[in-house]
């Protein structure tokens, strides 16, 4: 390993190991013991060497289950009809979902204003953290006219799907009216949902979706990872 830093030289051998392919996207990288034995040094080095390869994107780690190689971004088109498992299974990916939180209470200035609703008006919010084969992609905010959509809740509940809880509500299809893109940096509570370092870049995609009346339904929000997500103007 010559003069350098030992940390320094098992990080190098592992993302050369990484780039020749001896590990693909997804797998999980041997142990902190494994690695101890195989580069002859204590845990600490090598948990030092895995800290900076995670800092470079290069794998991510999973609370109890390891590290594990980062995956290449997920091209995510952003058309007049965005449906995330199409979206990800038309790139060949396995989509997931989870919801992290869902009430009802009032919308504030801003979602009223998106939503045309009287101001206080009640909604339904809704936060979701997207899974690209395991690998958390996006986190999510939606707000829905609760009114219209009076069990909407309960059907994201049931289906873990905005598209099949608004076609449980009577609506069979919605458009894409609006989509503003700004680059931001992850705030330390979207880091730790993301598996990302707090600062790191990530995309707001700010969104308008109406039925075919043009009557806005979903005022959404939702931060993409910067470096595991390539987002494309288009239909999926």
């Amino acid at each position: 390993m010559g003069r350098s830093p030992l940390w320094t030289a098992i990080r190098a051998t592992l993302s050369d190991e990484i780039a020749r392919g001896h590990y693909q996207p997804g797998d999980r990288l041997p142990t902190e013991a494994q690695l101890s034995d195989r580069f002859g040094v204590n845990r600490h080095t090598v948990r030092r060497a895995l800290s900076a390869l995670a800092e470079d994107g290069t794998v991510h780690s999973r609370r109890g289950a390891g590290v594990f190689v980062t995956h290449r971004p997920t091209d995510y088109a952003i058309g007049q009809r965005v449906r995330f498992h199409q979206n990800l299974m038309a790139s060949g990916r396995v989509p997931g979902r989870e919801i992290l939180h869902l009430a009802t209470r009032a919308a504030d200035a801003r979602e009223a204003l998106a939503l045309g609703l009287a101001p206080g008006a009640a909604v339904h919010a809704y936060e979701g953290l997207s899974f690209s084969d395991d690998q958390p992609i996006a986190l999510a905010r939606s707000v829905f006219p609760a009114d219209r959509f009076p069990t909407m809740l309960d059907d994201l509940r049931h289906h873990r799907s905005v598209t099949a809880a608004f076609r449980a509500q009577g609506l069979a299809d919605y458009t894409r009216a609006s989509t503003r893109i700004t680059a931001k940096t992850a705030s330390p509570t979207q880091a730790v949902h993301l598996r990302l370092q707090p600062g790191a870049p990530i995309l707001r995609a700010v969104s308008i979706n109406v039925d075919a009346a043009g009557t806005p339904v979903e005022y959404g929000r939702t931060w993409f990872a910067g470096d595991r997500v390539t987002l494309t103007m288009g239909e999926p």
